[in-house]
């Protein structure tokens, strides 16, 4: 058992070593530095809410919330993310959807007899990965669909500021014209401005909550301009017309780096996907992957390896913008 350890321990410590290695800089993170930055140089004016607005903005956690808080290393990044779906889902409904999948996991593999660390492996990844993937899937679409929508509603910004309309108006008739979420994230800013937020303090809310720099370009933007001076409304106009820009370069990206993906990932499932056949003909071939010490290392060393050719070939197709 010892010397399954040490192999355990070697492989993640390479693992960790190659990702310091390969990574880099990172373009996000490089990124976010520089939004910080400019949030910091340039400030935001902050409005003092009376108790009873705060309290109409406050939202409380169940007991189920409380309880499953309790056992998440990280549990605001969670109810973030959760916050981010633009769905009611709650820290509680999450953690009961993630061991209810891992118990029925679990108790599936036990009954078709599988050995004991495949099951608890496999009851780990399905009830932690499954939730996390669906949940990541989801705010990847309604970003994708924010991002899509937001210099049209930008647009229209621009032509109620040119009509003669102060900008907290327009703002609150583009979350009523728009539809999806970029109307449900104005009327949001909307309602708080209404209860007593004021307009930096709402729009900044809404940008650390959805994540995009789309959406920070143009809250930055207002907050230059609102001690600067100037036009803003052509201001916005010059930026729509960069985030329109920005999102056919990506679209460019995509289309050029789509069958670099595909083979990755065919050549990253296929191991699993013949391990997964032959279990289903011989499941007592496969099972010796399970007892068998040398086949333990064998396999250990073949996810080492795999694990290293998938992190390389991400590298290489992703790209930042």
């Amino acid at each position: 058992m010892l010397p399954l350890i040490l192999i355990a321990g070697g492989a993640a410590m390479v693992l960790a070593m190659l990702a310091l290695a390969f990574s880099g800089p990172s373009a996000s993170r490089a990124q976010t530095r520089r939004i910080a930055a400019l949030r910091e140089r340039h400030g935001r004016a902050e409005m003092a809410v009376d108790p009873q607005a705060r309290g109409i903005a406050a939202v409380r956690d169940t007991r189920m919330d409380v309880a499953v808080g309790r056992l998440l290393p990280n549990r605001e990044l969670l109810a973030k993310r959760l916050a981010m779906t633009g769905k009611d889902w709650t820290v509680g409904q999450y953690g009961l959807a993630t061991a209810g999948l891992g118990v029925a996991t679990l108790m599936l593999l036990m009954m078709k007899g599988a050995p004991l660390m495949l099951t608890l492996f496999a009851a780990m990844v399905v009830g932690g990965g499954v939730p996390h993937f669906v949940v990541g899937r989801v705010i990847g679409r309604r970003v994708a669909k924010f991002t899509q929508r937001f210099p049209d509603a930008i647009d229209l910004l621009v032509r109620g500021l040119r009509s003669g309309l102060p900008i907290s108006e327009t703002m609150g008739v583009v979350g009523a014209e728009v539809e999806g979420p970029v109307g449900e994230e104005f009327r949001a800013v909307s309602d708080k401005m209404k209860i007593g937020r004021s307009m930096d303090a709402a729009l900044q809310e809404t940008a650390d909550r959805l994540g995009t720099p789309e959406f920070q370009f143009f809250v930055i933007t207002i907050a230059i301009q609102r001690e600067t001076g100037g036009n803003l409304a052509e201001t916005l106009a010059n930026l729509a017309d960069v985030l329109r820009k920005r999102g056919q370069m990506k679209l460019k990206i995509r289309a050029m780096s789509s069958e670099s993906k595909a083979s990755a990932y065919i050549v990253g499932s296929l191991p699993f996907i013949v391990f997964g056949l032959i279990w289903m003909i011989n499941n007592e071939y496969m099972k010796n992957f399970f007892t068998d010490e040398r086949l333990m290392v064998v396999g250990m060393g073949g996810l080492l390896w795999m694990g290293i050719g998938g992190f390389i070939m991400a590298k290489m197709v992703s790209f930042e913008i």
